[in-house]
C-alpha cells in the first residue's frame, strides 16, 4: 500500500548532523514526539520528501535521503540546526484532517511576498508554469509538508494564509522572502488528469459524458 501522509505536521525537529556520501545523503534530525513509535524502515516526511528512517536513537533519528531526492527538494540547503516539519506516515484509522499528501515534491518554489493580516500571514510563492493546471484557488497544496489552502492565483503566483497556530508550530512562519520552499500540488488532481487523459487526447471514438457516477462504474473509484 503506498505511504501517505495528511500535511498536518506533528513537530518541528531540526538538523543535528548531515551525513553526505556518493550514494545519497543521512540527515540525524533531533525530535521528540515523533520518536514513540517510529522504527527502522518507516517512512517519515521531513518538511515535505518521504525519506526513509535508517536509524533511531534516544533523541533523534537518521533518515536517507537518496541523490535524485536531494536534486529534487530544497534538502540540498538545510544545515546543521535548521528547523524541519515533521510527520509520520498516516495510519489506517486516523483523522484526515489535511489533504492526502505522497510525499513526492513536484517542485521547489520561492517565496516572493509575505505580510501580516489580523495576526495571521498571507504567503505568495511563484507559479511554476508547468504545474498551474493543479494550483486551484481553495484548493489544496503542501508546501514545506504543511497542507495549506490556496487563496489567490495571479499571473505567475498563487498565495496562501497561515494561522498563528500553523505560523508557530510549522518552519513556513519563519520563512523570509527569497526562500526555497518544497511544492507537492494535489494529489487527487494529478489521478484524476491522468485517468481522463484518453479522452482529451480523442483516444475514444465515442463522446461519453464523465461524470462522477461515470467514472464509479468505471472502477475508477
Amino acid at each position: 500500500m503506498k505511504v501517505l501522509f495528511t500535511g498536518l505536521i506533528e513537530e518541528k525537529g531540526y538538523i543535528k548532523k548531515i551525513q553526505a556520501s556518493g550514494e545519497g545523503t543521512g540527515l540525524v534530525i533531533g525530535a521528540g514526539k515523533v520518536l514513540s513509535d517510529l522504527k527502522i524502515g518507516d517512512s517519515i516526511a521531513v518538511s515535505g520528501p518521504c525519506l526513509t528512517v535508517t536509524d533511531k536513537g534516544k533523541d533523534s533519528f537518521t533518515a536517507w535521503a537518496m541523490p535524485e531526492t536531494i536534486k529534487r527538494t530544497n534538502l540540498s540547503t538545510l544545515a546543521a540546526g535548521e528547523p524541519v516539519n515533521l510527520e509520520r506516515a498516516l495510519a489506517l484509522g486516523d483523522r484526515l484532517g489535511g489533504h492526502l499528501v505522497s510525499g513526492h515534491i513536484d517542485a521547489v518554489v520561492a517565496l516572493t511576498g509575505r505580510r501580516e493580516q489580523g495576526g495571521s500571514f498571507i504567503l505568495t510563492f511563484e507559479m511554476p508554469e508547468d504545474l498551474d493546471r493543479y494550483i486551484v484557488a481553495k484548493g489544496s497544496a503542501a508546501l514545506d509538508g504543511v497542507s495549506l489552502t490556496i487563496i489567490d492565483i495571479d499571473s505567475g503566483s498563487f498565495s496562501v494564509g497561515l494561522i498563528p497556530h500553523t505560523a508557530a508550530e510549522t518552519t513556513l512562519g519563519q520563512k523570509e522572502v527569497g526562500s526555497s520552499i518544497n511544492l507537492e500540488v494535489d494529489l487527487i488532481g494529478k489521478y484524476v488528469e491522468k485517468m481522463l487523459s484518453p479522452y482529451r487526447q480523442g483516444e475514444h471514438d465515442r463522446k461519453e459524458t464523465i461524470t462522477l457516477s461515470y467514472l464509479q462504474e468505471k472502477g475508477y473509484f
